[in-house]
């Protein structure tokens, strides 16, 4: 059995997920890009615990493709994963023990500049492994 990449619950992860979507969906830059495609918010938020839960835990239990995603929802910005990253820290903190906090902090920034950076030069055709 392959180690987590810190110790945190399933659990945990669904909790901060769904504390993020509830302050995402309030937020004036963010809540409207996501409402331009989240129908389902469950269903969204199950999909994204999902892929935490695999980058995380190594469950393999998300098969998506998070860079096409955002590269085909046509109204992603680079700008706007600063927002999202200060949400998702603000979540972090105020659902987790620090050191988790930080270190799900860490992954989470080391993603957000590999999407960034695919919305920035998408012509490149480079996927970064997100995993």
């Amino acid at each position: 059995m392959i180690q987590p990449r810190f110790p945190i619950t399933p659990e945990e992860i669904d909790t901060v997920v769904a504390d993020f979507y509830s302050f995402v969906r309030e937020h004036p830059g963010l809540g409207p890009v996501f409402a331009a495609h989240v129908t389902d918010w469950p269903a969204h938020e199950a999909k994204v615990a999902r892929f935490w839960r695999n980058a995380i835990l190594f469950e393999r239990v998300y098969d998506g493709n998070p860079m096409q995603v955002h590269q085909e929802a046509g109204n992603v910005r680079p700008g706007m994963f600063t927002p999202w990253l200060g949400l998702f820290d603000m979540v972090l903190r105020r659902n987790l023990p620090p050191e988790t906090a930080e270190a799900w902090s860490a992954l989470a920034h080391r993603i957000g500049a590999g999407l960034r950076s695919g919305l920035v030069e998408p012509s490149k055709g480079v996927i970064p492994n997100l995993r």
